[in-house]
């Protein structure tokens, strides 16, 4: 090695330019975006699903599949919310993969809806 050719750091592979600053804040911005959108559909979600304004109580009687209901809100949710957060933070595409996660989030919320209008 030349000792006047010394360099500070290794240079990035061709072809794989360093993230810079701005994609850091973008994919901060997407994994917030990602938290949020995962909080609403786990939290939320299923309240609307058993929502029912014409019932007696607001609520929706005895549901057929409130085990489903259930399954999907607190298990399904948070492993796809903090899937795409680390697929975000993990990947060069991370607007490819949040917006797979929050198309898989507002599918989850289409399913949840759907389970909570079948009563017993």
């Amino acid at each position: 090695m030349n000792a006047g050719t010394v360099s500070p750091s290794p240079s990035p592979a061709p072809g794989h330019p360093r993230r810079t600053a701005a994609d850091r804040a973008a994919s901060a911005g997407l994994a917030v975006t990602v938290l949020v959108a995962g909080f609403f559909t786990g939290v939320i979600g299923p309240l609307i699903a058993i929502a029912c304004g014409s019932c007696q109580d607001g609520v929706r009687g005895p549901l057929r599949f409130d085990g489903a209901l259930i399954a999907v809100a607190r298990y399904a949710v948070p492993l796809v919310t903090l899937g795409t957060v680390a697929g975000v933070f993990a990947s060069r595409r991370c607007g490819r993969v949040a917006g797979a996660g929050l198309g898989v989030l507002a599918a989850l919320l289409v399913t949840m809806l759907v389970l909570g209008r079948f009563t017993a």
